[in-house]
C-alpha cells in the first residue's frame, strides 16, 4: 500500500516561513495529482493548494499568494512552501494523492491516499 508522509511542520513566528514536505511511498505517484489540505479540530478539511499531473495548480484565495507547491516527481515529492506565516494558518497539514490524475482541485472529495498530518503553529 502506498504511503503519505508529511515533514516540516512545527511552531514558527508570525511572518516566518516554513517549508513542508510530503514524501511517497511504494509506486510512483508521477501519474496522480496531489494536494495541500488543512483542518482544525472538528471542521472539515480545507484545500490550500492542488496540483496536476501538468503541473496546473489551483490555489485557495485565503492563501493571498503566500503558498507555493512544488513537486518532485523523481523523488515522489511534493512541497508546501508557507511563507509569512499568520496566526490563522495554525492547523494540521495534510498532503494527499489522487490517482486518477484529474485536474488541480481544493475540494477533499476524490483524494484517495492521504498523510498523517502534520502541524503547524504561528507563535506570537
Amino acid at each position: 500500500q502506498v504511503q503519505l508522509k508529511e515533514y516540516g511542520g512545527g511552531s514558527m513566528q508570525t511572518g516566518g516561513s516554513l517549508i513542508l514536505s510530503c514524501v511517497a511511498s511504494g509506486p510512483p505517484y508521477s501519474s496522480a495529482s496531489m494536494g495541500w489540505f488543512r483542518q482544525s479540530p472538528g471542521k472539515e478539511r480545507e484545500g490550500c493548494v492542488g496540483i496536476d499531473v501538468y503541473g496546473k495548480t489551483k490555489y485557495a484565495d485565503f492563501v493571498a499568494g503566500r503558498f507555493t507547491i512544488s513537486r518532485d516527481k523523481d523523488r515522489n515529492t511534493i512541497y508546501l512552501h508557507i511563507n509569512n506565516l499568520q496566526p490563522d494558518d495554525t492547523d494540521v497539514y495534510d498532503c494527499a494523492a489522487d490517482p486518477r490524475g484529474r485536474e488541480a482541485t481544493l475540494r477533499a472529495y476524490g483524494y484517495t491516499t492521504w498523510g498523517q498530518g502534520t502541524q503547524v503553529g504561528a507563535a506570537s
